[in-house]
């Protein structure tokens, strides 16, 4: 079954060939002519779009969405919204605060967007089953979620200010957690961290900040039985390694790296690894044939832990 050759593949196991997950996000907006704002806040759009990608793309599986900010708006960020993107974040709540000073109250299922998330879970899923899909929860990661409730002061913070920027980061661990028990409640069977701009920080300030400000949304995730996973983006060679012995089954990389090197580092330390489709080069611009840089993926990858995917 392909489900579940995913998730042999997320747990670093050998699967009889490498399963498929396009990472779609609003592109599945695209697919069915809706604007994204309209998509991202309609619960039977956004699973009409999420069921539709996963048929058009035959993906093994496929997220429920792809937007960053949704944690962020649930604990009171406001949104700039965007016909063809995911919305931005426009206001940090804790650039001179921290969260205690701020107000900011754990989410719960009624926050923000997470009932329109709901039930589109609710209407995606019989038909994602039907497929043999899996469909994956995508939280925003701790990092990622500070710098969206400070600001980019929290890059400066974790050196000059590490209190301040650690009761930030910590909060936003504790709203990870609570993103991977909805996402779990929803029934999606992978729920991945994703942490975008860890790969801006070397190496001991991801161990201080990063590694133990996700334990609290892996201890959900795998107290529910299913499987976590780590998804970086950018030039994360100095933090590779602290990805790979952040606790979850798996890690998923961007396209600057090197494949074989996260390959070997990924089976250096027994989890599984996706990648690495070019989205700019390949996928983008097509300055790269997106079949031969598939074919290249595909070789580098192997048929142990590993998930084709885009970057």
């Amino acid at each position: 079954m392909a489900k579940q050759m995913l998730i042999d593949a997320y747990r670093g196991k050998w699967t009889e060939k490498a399963p498929w997950v396009p990472y779609s996000g609003v592109h599945s907006a695209f697919l069915i002519n809706e604007p994204a704002d309209r998509y991202l806040q309609n619960a039977e759009i956004l699973a009409k779009g999420v069921v539709h990608a996963a048929k058009r793309y035959q993906a093994d599986g496929i997220p429920l969405l792809f937007d960053l900010s949704v944690e962020a708006n649930a604990v009171g960020c406001e949104l700039k919204w965007w016909k063809d993107n995911v919305p931005s974040v426009a206001t940090h709540p804790c650039s001179d605060k921290t969260p205690s000073s701020a107000g900011l109250q754990l989410p719960t299922k009624m926050s923000g967007r997470w009932p329109v998330i709901f039930e589109a879970a609710r209407i995606a899923k019989p038909h994602l089953d039907e497929l043999d899909c899996v469909m994956m929860g995508l939280l925003c990661g701790p990092l990622t979620l500070a710098a969206h409730l400070a600001g980019v002061r929290i890059f400066t913070d974790c050196i000059k200010n590490p209190e301040r920027a650690g009761e930030i980061v910590r909060f936003a661990g504790e709203v990870g957690a609570r993103a991977a028990q909805f996402y779990a409640d929803m029934g999606c069977e992978i729920i991945a961290i994703v942490d975008p701009v860890s790969s801006q920080i070397r190496s001991e300030i991801f161990q201080r900040f990063v590694t133990p400000n996700c334990r609290p949304i892996i201890d959900v995730i795998h107290a529910a039985g299913l499987t976590s996973s780590y998804f970086i983006c950018g030039d994360c060679t100095k933090v590779l390694e602290d990805v790979c012995q952040a606790g979850t089954h798996s890690i998923a990389v961007d396209e600057q790296l090197n494949l074989n090197m996260v390959r070997d580092m990924a089976r250096k330390h027994k989890v599984g690894f996706s990648g690495n489709l070019k989205l700019t080069l390949a996928l983008s611009l097509g300055m790269i044939s997106p079949r031969e840089d598939a074919i290249a993926s595909l070789a580098a990858g192997g048929n142990f832990g590993f998930t084709l995917a885009p970057g």
